[in-house]
């Protein structure tokens, strides 16, 4: 406090000075109608741009929650998709980590994915705990990633479609020609569409989607679209390049897919007493 004092006292003259040129400052701005509305401008822009900055900065260290909002509306419209459901109703009380129609859908991040060897594998921070098992579906909102084909309590691997191993089921979206999507190790952007009928009508840039003949992979899922194509030795089918929606070197967020319809289709297609 006696700081304060003896910074006052060698100061008095200049700290009167300020106090008198502000009050008659304020009694210029008060008596004149011009000088007043530029004063009232210059604060306006003044506290604008106060405001403008506080609030970048509130966003920026809001990102990270409003990505989560942004990801869980799109997972929620995305199971409604699946499922058949108006997404312009009122559908706030779904839960889609139980949602009770066919398709079960929730997300996950990727913790590591593998696209440099000929065998690749994806490992998401979901697992058994989270009801995530063998032979789910695994996707983004561009196109298919792979099938889950290993657990553990927390995490889960999925066989990446990037995997020489992986045979998915792939249709021409214009013509509904079934065929197998395989991968040749060559180009992380490319996979292969095999065993299509000469007489299927292709051409460049046609767009190529999951077939829907097996319980993983619901019927229309975008895959790609058609880089080049060539008639087999045979003469019979066609071997087509698809580049992938996905780009597969750069994956985060992605949603895991489950029918729950499929024990009763296997059922059906494998009965117990064969």
């Amino acid at each position: 406090m006696q700081q304060i004092i003896n910074f006052v006292i060698r100061n008095k003259t200049s700290l009167l000075f300020l106090l008198l040129f502000g009050i008659s400052l304020a009694l210029t701005i008060q008596s004149h109608s011009y000088h007043k509305s530029k004063f009232i401008n210059s604060a306006n822009v003044l506290t604008g741009r106060i405001y403008e900055s506080a609030s970048g900065i509130s966003n920026y260290f809001d990102l990270k929650e409003q990505n989560n909002i942004l990801i869980e509306e799109n997972n929620r419209l995305r199971s409604q998709l699946l499922n058949g459901i108006d997404s312009t109703t009122n559908t706030t009380s779904i839960d889609t980590t139980s949602y009770s129609g066919r398709y079960k859908v929730q997300i996950a991040n990727v913790i590591n994915n593998n696209y440099a060897a000929s065998k690749n594998y994806i490992t998401l921070n979901k697992g058994e705990k989270n009801d995530v098992k063998e032979d789910l579906a695994v996707i983004t909102s561009k196109g298919i990633v792979g099938i889950i084909d290993n657990t553990s309590n927390s995490y889960s691997r999925v066989l990446s479609i990037l995997n020489t191993k992986s045979r998915i089921n792939a249709q021409l979206k214009a013509s509904n020609h079934i065929g197998s999507l395989k991968w040749n190790a060559k180009s992380s952007s490319l996979a292969q569409l095999t065993d299509i009928s000469k007489f299927a009508p292709i051409k460049q840039g046609d767009t190529i989607v999951t077939g829907g003949e097996s319980s993983i992979f619901p019927k229309g899922l975008p895959i790609g679209i058609i880089d080049a194509f060539v008639l087999d030795i045979s003469g019979d089918t066609y071997t087509i390049d698809v580049k992938l929606f996905n780009d597969m070197t750069n994956l985060s967020h992605v949603y895991i897919i489950e029918n729950l319809d499929t024990e009763e289709i296997k059922l059906l297609e494998n009965p117990r007493d064969e």
